[in-house]
């Protein structure tokens, strides 16, 4: 799976070359064009999706390639018992820096963490992080349960 940023949209492509099209501006999402807006559950081009709407935020759920996604679009929710059985076993957790951001990704205790946004140099600064920015990234095929690894994705 590959993971990289054209323009403003972050894509995520699986083996069969589908992208999942997350548009960080807009907190859009989509499937090969097809837009998975409300909430629900999905199955397109081998991409199996949950969208639920809480606390007026979008969260996305995606299983492909045998990895589970996780996009977050904001953190003004407290992580409780109504949310947090969507989230399960997170091999990628993708989230917009802000205050906030670090609690809930050590709370969430994902194996990859990927921040977007304007400033996500503060996030990995905060957490003395000095990863180097890449233009692609493609995710291991073995995770590791103990060490969450973070990306630094370069925005074209």
């Amino acid at each position: 799976m590959e993971i990289y940023y054209k323009k403003n949209d972050l894509i995520i492509q699986n083996s069969n070359k589908k992208n999942i099209v997350f548009d960080t501006l807009i907190n859009d999402v989509s499937i090969d064009d097809f837009s998975v807006k409300a909430q629900w559950e999905y199955e397109k081009s081998w991409i199996l999706t949950e969208v639920k709407f809480f606390k007026d935020l979008f969260f996305y759920k995606f299983t492909t390639d045998w990895y589970r996604i996780i996009i977050i679009t904001g953190d003004s929710f407290e992580l409780n018992e109504e949310i947090l059985p969507f989230f399960g076993d997170i091999d990628l957790l993708i989230l917009p820096w802000t205050k906030n951001s670090a609690k809930l990704y050590d709370d969430l205790e994902a194996k990859t963490v990927l921040p977007y946004g304007e400033t996500k140099d503060i996030f990995f600064n905060s957490l003395s992080q000095n990863i180097e920015e890449v233009e692609t990234y493609k995710l291991k095929w073995w995770l590791s349960w103990d060490i969450t690894e973070f990306i630094n994705l370069k925005i074209n």
